[in-house]
């Protein structure tokens, strides 16, 4: 099997499961019949993956040596900004990703 055939079996096996597995709630649960805990997970989940992610894009941000985190701090209030005003992730993310290389190489 040459080598861009098993890439593209790759692909579309990957392709798939990630298809399967976004559709799986909903023909799990069709009629409207959730569960409480699931409702709940629903509800809370996204906000702890944001703050998990924050925590983990900041992790290595330095506080004690020059630019002190400035390019992290202030990217990340840019994003917190525009998704405050827009409420617009796409736009928060990449504006805020702009601005964030624009800074590291500038400072």
């Amino acid at each position: 099997m040459s080598a861009n055939i098993h890439a593209a079996l790759l692909v579309a096996v990957m392709s798939a499961v990630t298809i399967l597995l976004r559709f799986l709630p909903f023909l799990i649960f069709r009629g409207g019949n959730t569960p409480a805990y699931i409702s709940y997970l629903g509800g809370v989940l996204p906000r702890a993956i944001i703050g998990m992610l924050v925590i983990y894009c900041l992790r290595e941000a330095d506080l004690f040596s020059a630019p002190f985190a400035l390019p992290e701090l202030i990217s990340a209030a840019v994003v917190a900004g525009l998704q405050r005003w827009k409420r617009n992730s796409l736009v928060s993310i990449i504006f805020g990703t702009a601005i964030y290389m624009l800074l590291i190489r500038v400072m």
